[in-house]
């Protein structure tokens, strides 16, 4: 929407896609109330610049809290179990993702609106990993997706789990960039493609 507000070429007078459903839904003109301070044009640029990249980085991370959230939880039986064989596996690797070292503020944080710190921790513990414990990592989580809710288990869970929550961080950490840092990419992009 973000793109589609700031490099459109649409006429002064034209309504674009959220202004005309701000009307509909409202059931009032673009430039009500009159003489009023915020009118419903404000309010349809507002939301347009509000809802691009946050809400792209806030559905990333609800993601990856739903792929953590289908892990054994830390602090009960399973979770110590699960974590430990993690551990076990991935090395040096996993103490970017146990719950003592991403768990608590990292995870509060998210709630704030803020929270590039997991995906990169998740990123950090991808990264770190060598193929072979990689594989090994996904035949752990694997074992421990309830195939009921997933629909799969073993190491081909666990790989898509993985592949699942790395690329939830990698979209996490490309809509960290703010819009002032990507303004001129942009630009440069529409420019180059429009020319092509």
């Amino acid at each position: 929407m973000i793109v589609k507000r700031y490099f459109s070429s649409k006429q002064p007078d034209e309504y674009d896609e959220l202004e005309q459903h701000l009307t509909q839904e409202l059931n009032a003109p673009l430039d009500w109330p009159e003489g009023g301070g915020l009118t419903v044009g404000h309010v349809a640029k507002i939301a347009s610049a509000a809802t691009c990249d946050s809400a792209y980085g806030r559905a990333a991370n609800g993601h990856l809290i739903d792929l953590f959230a289908a892990l054994p939880l830390p602090g009960t039986n399973d979770g110590e179990t699960f974590w430990q064989r993690i551990i076990d596996v991935a090395h040096s690797a996993a103490y970017n993702i146990v719950p003592a070292n991403m768990g608590g503020a990292h995870f509060d944080r998210i709630h704030e609106g803020n929270g590039a710190g997991i995906a990169y921790r998740v990123l950090a513990f991808l990264e770190e990993m060598k193929p072979s414990q990689r594989a090994d990592v996904a035949e752990v989580i694997g074992s421990a997706l309830d195939t009921n809710t997933v629909g799969v288990n073993g190491r081909y869970a666990g790989e898509l789990w993985l592949r699942d929550a790395e690329m939830s961080a990698w979209r996490v950490a490309l809509a960290t960039r703010r819009e002032f840092e990507t303004a001129q990419d942009r630009e440069r992009f529409f420019e180059a493609w429009g020319d092509a």
